[in-house]
């Protein structure tokens, strides 16, 4: 399993970290995910086998929220 923290930017409230949560958490391979609204970041545990962080940006990206580099 390979753990990743992305900073998420347009994440203000509940809400918003749960369509996160959600959206990432339906994809193939995660095992689990955190989000800290206050730090504005998203910490995902995933087989790399099964999906790749490019993959899990970019569904993040699909629900209305940008990746910070």
């Amino acid at each position: 399993m390979t753990n990743q923290i992305l900073s998420v930017e347009g994440m203000t409230c509940d809400h918003c970290a749960q369509t996160v949560k959600d959206a990432v958490s339906g994809l193939s391979g995660i095992s689990r995910v955190e989000v800290d609204l206050e730090n504005k970041s998203v910490t995902v545990e995933f087989d790399e086998a099964q999906t790749k962080i490019e993959c899990i940006a970019d569904k993040i990206t699909e629900v209305g929220f940008d990746i910070k580099n």
